[in-house]
Parts: structure tokens; sequence; C-alpha cells
């Protein structure tokens, strides 16, 4: 049963996303041994018997600090206070109550929403009596637990099942296309999902890196919902000298791993890079769909050509990207911004789609007909039949008498013809090659 949201609050440092991880039963949230490294708030679910609620991780609430950043950071704090059905305030039961602790216990109280003090850091009996220094904060009966070792909880979930209102009962599962918004650090990612949400969601920052964690958000367009997916930027290895770049690239590569379809972004004053293409092919090499992102299009000085000189540009420079949407816009004015979601859906849709064997057959009698069979070594050989086994991506079966013989550029031929034929424009095809 679905028992609504559940918001973890706190100041920076006090174990909010080990306790996230914990509770969820995965490493979803980045963590590190110095405060700051949660910016946004990170969505997961929570299953507990029968029951299920959806967890918030926070950053750490610092309120007026002065600094543009943490400020920011305080303002997502504010915005899932207002989300959430129930809430957990997290304390660090090694330092004791501090004033940071007391401003958050006042606005919990102010929120007029059902709250449990959970005292972190308790890790053994020994550390008990720590937590009965909570009770100054007005917020009732400490809830001790170890976000480290798991100690305590679940006595933690039943109490914060036995808070919750009663939920629903979970609607059947559909199939709903999950987005990715992926590319190098800095390329205007969060700002593009800012600017489709229509709220500062996401922490938008000029210094690059400032989204770390996978940031999943469920969104409608025109009565369809999808999931967006926003993430810390990719770069490569010998970049990522602090760990917890090390562990936002991870979490990168763990949406692009889970999503359908790929929106990458690239900065139109810098151009498309070797880079970008590299993501792009990891994508296509994991059977995801890919819509390509040019974004910061208002910089760039053009007349009504340009934008088809920078495409021909590219495709001639990376021939793989050809197959894929193009589209130039501005994440900051929001200048084609839904265009790109149109075409990830659309990418979602021919990826899923499935030919008849009818069909294949038919398009495979003409390609017989109007084009010489490939040869090796003299030898001629045909494709006899085909079939689409699977979708999701596109994987078209041919069958022949000698399947390793294939030439390589025969094979690019059939995945072209194929892409003509029943457009599976946005989306990467499997072309396997079987012995009759």
């Amino acid at each position: 049963m679905d028992k609504g949201v559940v918001a973890i609050l706190g100041r920076p440092n006090v174990g909010k996303s080990t306790l996230f991880n914990r509770l969820i039963g995965e490493r979803k949230a980045v963590i590190e041994d110095f405060p700051g490294v949660t910016r946004d708030r990170n969505y997961g679910e929570v299953i507990w018997g029968r029951d299920t609620f959806t967890l918030i991780d926070t950053g750490g609430y610092l309120p007026d600090s002065g600094e543009n950043l943490q400020d920011s950071v305080s303002d997502q704090v504010e915005i899932a206070l207002g989300e959430a059905d129930a809430l957990m305030m997290i304390v660090d039961a090694r330092t004791g109550p501090v004033d940071h602790d007391e401003l958050m216990a006042r606005m919990i109280r102010d929120s007029g929403k059902p709250y449990l003090l959970v005292v972190n850091k308790v890790d053994g009996d020994r550390d008990d009596a720590d937590a009965t220094l909570f009770y100054k904060l007005g917020l009732g009966e400490p809830t001790s637990v170890s976000a480290i070792n798991g100690r305590l909880s679940g006595d933690l979930l039943d109490k914060t099942v036995a808070m919750l209102p009663e939920g629903k009962e979970a609607e059947e599962e559909q199939s709903v296309p999950r987005i990715a918004i992926i590319g190098r650090p800095n390329m205007g990612k969060s700002t593009l999902v800012n600017q489709i949400l229509g709220e500062q969601r996401v922490v938008v920052s000029s210094i690059p890196g400032t989204t770390r964690d996978a940031i999943d958000m469920s969104m409608e367009r025109d009565g369809r919902e999808f999931i967006m997916i926003d993430t810390a930027g990719l770069r490569r290895r010998a970049r990522s000298k602090e760990q917890v770049e090390y562990y936002s690239s991870l979490r990168t590569a763990s949406s692009l791993e889970r999503c359908d379809v790929a929106i990458l972004m690239v900065d139109a004053t810098e151009g498309c890079t070797v880079q970008d293409v590299k993501i792009v092919e990891r994508a296509i090499e994991l059977g995801k769909g890919v819509v390509i992102s040019i974004n910061k299009w208002d910089l760039i000085e053009k007349d009504h050509q340009t934008a088809a000189r920078t495409e021909t540009e590219i495709t001639d420079r990376f021939k793989s990207l050809s197959h894929f949407p193009i589209v130039f816009g501005s994440a900051l004015t929001g200048q084609r911004a839904w265009r790109l979601i149109d075409e990830a859906l659309a990418a979602f849709d021919r990826r899923a789609q499935h030919v008849s064997t009818g069909d294949l057959n038919k398009f495979l009698v003409e390609i017989n007909e109007t084009t010489a069979p490939p040869t090796k070594n003299g030898r001629i050989f045909r494709m006899s039949f085909c079939v689409m086994p699977r979708s999701s991506p596109p994987t078209i079966l041919f069958f022949t008498s000698r399947p390793k013989d294939v030439p390589v550029h025969y094979k690019r031929f059939l995945e072209n013809r194929l892409r003509e034929e029943f457009d599976f424009f946005g989306t990467p095809i499997r072309v396997v090659f079987r012995k009759k």
C-alpha cells in the first residue's frame, strides 16, 4: 500500500544520505565524510512489509548562510518540506543539539505535519544516553538509530509507517518512458530540467559538478506520463580527482543504463566534442534511444542557415550521429525545451515498435532482388529469412548459410535500409546473423 512521501531533513553532515541509502536498500545518494555533498532532493522508494512510501533526501539546511549555493540548497529543503506528508528530522548524537537543530525543529513544528526526531550515530547501547539530550528540541521522544550499521532501522521504519496516513493500493505499473539528461559537466542539464518542470527543483549553479546525484522526476506531456532523470555530469575518469566526482560518474552511468532514451546536452559555444560522441556511443551500446540537444544556441550569432549548416558539420564529422535527432535550443530561455521531450518520446515509441515477420521478409525479398548479395573469397550467399525477436532496442535476426562471413559493409547496408524502411530514427538497432 502506497502511504505517501517522507522527507529527511537536517543540517549538513548528520548522516541523512547514509540513512536514505540504508532505508531504500541501495547506494543511491552520494556519500562523503565532508558536509555539502547532497545538494538536490533525491527520491527513493522504501518497501516495508506490505507498505511502501517515497523517501526524499535533502541537502543540509543552513538558513541565510550568505553563500549562494548553500542558500539554493536550503531552498530545496523548504520545497521538500512542503511536498512531504511526514518528516524525519535527523540529528547527530556525537555533537548533541546545536543552534541550527533548534531552527529546524521550529520549522518542523510550524509545518503541522507528523514527524519523527531521529538521533543518528547511536552505534551501540553505550551511546543511547546521548539521544536524551535532544528532548530540549521540543519534538517529543527521540528515536535512536545507526545509519552506518543499521541498528534499530527496523524500529524506525515501523514508526514511520505508523505515522503516515492510509494510502491507496498501488495501481498496476505501466510502461512509463524514462528519459535521462546526460552530458559533460556544466552543459545546462539542470537548467533544462527546471525549465521543463517550471520550478526550481534541481540546484542550478555556474560551478561545474553542482549536480552530483541522479534525480528522478515524474512529469507529463499532453497527458502522457514520463520520468525524467537529471544526472551528474560525465567526465573522463582521469579528471575525476575527488572521490565524489568518481561516484557521480558511476551514478550517471547507472542512470544511462536504466533509462529508455538519453538526451545528450552539448554546449553550442564549444561544439560537439569527441567526449560527447563517446557518451552517445555508450548509449548506443546499451541500446538506448538518443536525442542530441545543442544547448546555449541563444549565445551563437546566426542566420537562417546556421542550424542546418551546423547539423551537417556534426553529422559529416561524426557519422554515427546522423541516425539521431539534433535539436538547437536554449535551456535558459526555454527555446525548444519541450521539443526535446517530444523527440525523446518519439524515439521511445520507435525503439519499442515491433515489425511483423511478414513485413520484414517482404523487405528482404526486395533487398535480394535489387542488391547484389555479399561475397567473400568469391563465394556468394544470401540472407534467406529474417525475424524480429525483440524490441527496445529493435533487434533483427537474419538467417544465412555462413553468418560469420557477412562483411561489415553489408551489415551496415542492412542497418541503413532498415532505418529507411521502418523509421528507426532516434534509436539504435541490432542486426544479428545466424546460421539457417
